[in-house]
């Protein structure tokens, strides 16, 4: 037979890889540097009023803008309001400022009338051109006093930046002053930093209970007849193969104030009838519901590391003098690390990314940053918002991945 040469080697081994590296790069990674741009590129109102930010550019931001800003503005308001992009302009601006989309819409409005008519002096001059007079700021300011305010015009300036960190300084509740400096929300605008802190301490929390729950599952389950093993583990792999809606909403069912959990405490006199917890819809409802769903994800690393371990160490180290717990602690665990770093990695990376489980259960006290991003995606539209939140998730899982290499070592981490 002839015999394949080490570059037709490679080469065959490329093209039987090519496929999946196309599979990660359309599902994955085009999605992933979209979504990273979009967080960071905000060409709408640059692209919609261009003349009226070239303008702006040239301003200093000392008293208000010159005739050139308020006639570019004006003509190039009327043609955004015929092409219908008016709307998604007027709301750009508002993120910045909060009030200037009714201000920008309902002066618009007014300037195409005077438009068609032909009969104002701002429209008569046609394209902005010298600084002759001041018929379309007199115009403007007539309309709304809001377009002699100077914060107005800075809002349009910073709107029309076509990259700009304001996502993300919103995200981490900063803002930026009139000259541009980096200031910190007023307190009863800081949502995104406590939210995005309550989500990491929650998955932390979670991750914790699944390991102290998982760990003798996956041991009992390790320790176990073949026979016996094999239903057990089925018992743990039933929850895969029930819907995540149908798990969520049977809590609902178990923990509301009339449930199950409730009835049973009254009925063994733990609780009066007028003492009835509140377990659903706050922070224990999230909790008890994602604990359930991921804990099928600590169990099955730590089973199938366990599975592994030769019972004769154990009984070595109790014949060598060693009482159970210290030989559970100086030999067994150990052993079994690689799974437990899997499972909780698992766990936390899954938990940090919920979101229907605490939309169903967690009510008002218990949302997560997940349904922040969701709310921004398909209510709010605010999509480069949402983007920046999602990048600073990515950012703290990459960061606790390497906090985890560093620890502990990624090669130490195993699923079977």
């Amino acid at each position: 037979m002839p015999r394949i040469s080490r570059n037709d080697a490679g080469l065959r081994a490329w093209a039987l890889v090519l496929p999946l590296l196309a599979f990660i790069g359309v599902t994955f990674i085009a999605p992933l540097g979209a979504m990273l741009m979009r967080s960071v590129q905000e060409p709408v109102v640059a692209d919609a009023i261009p003349e009226t930010i070239r303008a702006l550019a040239d301003w200093d931001g000392d008293g208000t803008p010159g005739e050139r800003v308020f006639q570019a503005a004006a003509h190039e308001f009327v043609a955004a309001r015929e092409t219908r992009a008016l709307g998604r302009v007027a709301t750009r601006i508002n993120r910045v400022q909060g009030g200037l989309r009714s201000v920008i819409t309902r002066s618009a409005r007014r300037l195409e009338n005077l438009a068609e008519s032909a009969g104002d002096p701002c429209f008569l001059t046609g394209p902005p051109a010298a600084e002759a007079g001041t018929p379309c700021r007199d115009l403007m300011v007539g309309l709304d006093d809001a377009w002699s305010e100077i914060t107005t015009w800075l809002a349009i300036r910073r709107a029309g930046e076509r990259y700009t960190p304001r996502h993300y300084l919103h995200a981490l509740d900063l803002d930026r002053g009139i000259k541009g400096e980096i200031v910190p929300q007023p307190p009863e605008l800081r949502i995104y930093v406590p939210l995005l802190t309550r989500t990491l301490i929650v998955s932390l929390g979670i991750t914790a209970l699944c390991l102290v729950l998982g760990y003798p599952i996956a041991y009992f389950i390790a320790q176990a007849p073949p026979g016996r093993a094999n239903l057990l583990l089925l018992l743990v792999l039933v929850p895969f193969w029930t819907s995540l809606l149908v798990r969520t909403t049977s809590w609902i069912v178990l923990l509301q104030s009339q449930g199950v959990v409730n009835d049973i405490l009254v009925t063994v006199g733990l609780i009066g009838d007028d003492e009835r917890l509140s377990m659903i819809y706050n922070m224990t409802g999230t909790v008890v519901a994602m604990t359930h769903v991921l804990l099928p994800f600590m169990v099955l690393p730590l089973y199938s590391i366990m599975r592994t371990i030769p019972p004769q160490y154990m009984r070595a180290a109790e014949a060598l003098g060693a009482s159970f717990p210290q030989a559970f602690v100086r030999v067994y665990w150990p052993q079994t690390l690689p799974g437990v770093s899997a499972g909780s990695l698992l766990v936390f990376i899954l938990a940090i990314g919920y979101y229907i489980t605490p939309a169903l259960v967690g009510g008002r006290t218990g949302q997560l940053i997940s349904n922040m991003i969701a709310y921004h995606m398909q209510q709010s539209l605010n999509w480069g918002l949402a983007a920046a939140l999602g990048g600073i998730l990515l950012v703290c899982v990459i960061a606790l991945y390497f906090l985890y290499d560093r620890l502990v070592g990624v090669e130490r981490m195993r699923l079977g």
